[in-house]
């Protein structure tokens, strides 16, 4: 799936994590190669904080195993050093002032880059000396960020950052993500419900669904690989494909298809489809085949 020889900043193998008698997350194995930037998406309850939090050291893992940065997820100053991690409620306090956290910041991590993370917030006009419960909450998001970003990690975790930001603010945020990351050195694997804004940014992705990995690539790899198919019903027998969702008519099939080879067959009418549709198209209600209309690239539907 990946290139022979790529480093790999994560990798998780049978990866599990049982709460009682339900799997919150089961038989993960996902590849992320050292400065991509990846996408974490799936439905609410498919595994994505928890996975998460196994790749953090947060929770051990019922089954499988976990390598971030080539050893396993653990909290150790040693390991820490080296994992950034935000999670949906950032962990900031309302009465210190940004200027404060990132002094505190500055005697709790080995590499600390305070004035780089002053500047930055500068520059994003956020106050760096009012309490952060007066802060509007893309300034307080900013500030998790910059936070984030200045124990200069090698991997950053970030667990939904953007879900309560309008869109001006997750743009900002985004954008400063961007830079961030701009270098290439930095791994990213982001959580959000926002396909549309994940794109901007991301060039992997992490598609979970009903508990299990379901997608782990290049986005432009997963987009080559997947395709619309339109054609007679009965023609779908004996394929070089799998069939993620299908939508029939009394005498067509419309299908999306994750092709194994060549097509061949001229009964097809092939299409692109969007990164959209192939998340949600593998999403359904409990990751199994779903029917439903499909929106093509360049459809005017």
């Amino acid at each position: 799936m990946n290139a022979a020889g790529t480093n790999m900043a994560i990798e998780t193998k049978g990866l599990g994590k049982r709460f009682g008698s339900t799997w919150a997350l089961q038989d993960c194995t996902v590849r992320v190669p050292q400065g991509r930037v990846s996408a974490l998406v799936g439905p609410n309850g498919a595994g994505k904080t928890t996975l998460l939090r196994l790749l953090v050291g947060l929770r051990a893992p019922s089954a499988g195993q976990a390598l971030v940065l080539g050893r396993p997820p653990e909290q150790s100053e040693e390991f820490l050093a080296s994992v950034g991690y935000l999670a949906q409620e950032a962990p900031l306090y309302k009465r210190l002032t940004a200027a404060e956290h990132l002094d505190l910041g500055a005697h709790l991590n080995r590499r600390w880059e305070k004035e780089v993370a002053t500047d930055r917030l500068r520059a994003l006009r956020v106050p760096l000396d009012r309490p952060i419960g007066t802060l509007s909450g893309g300034q307080r998001s900013q500030v998790a960020l910059g936070l984030a970003l200045a124990k200069r990690p090698e991997v950053l975790l970030l667990d939904e950052p953007v879900a309560a930001l309008d869109p001006l603010a997750r743009r900002a945020f985004l954008s400063s993500l961007a830079e961030a990351v701009a270098g290439g050195e930095l791994t990213v694997v982001l959580s959000s419900h926002l396909l549309h804004d994940l794109e901007r940014v991301c060039d992997h992705v992490i598609l979970l669904a009903a508990s299990r990995a379901q997608l782990c690539d290049d986005i432009d790899v997963v987009l080559e690989s997947h395709k619309c198919l339109v054609g007679p019903r009965s023609n779908s027998a004996g394929a070089v494909f799998d069939v993620v969702k299908a939508v029939h008519t009394e005498r067509q099939s419309r299908l999306l298809v994750h092709i194994k080879a060549p097509l061949t067959s001229s009964a097809w009418d092939v299409s692109d489809v969007g990164l959209e549709d192939v998340v949600l198209a593998y999403m359904g209600d409990d990751g199994s085949v779903t029917a439903g209309p499909l929106s093509l690239v360049g459809d005017e539907r």
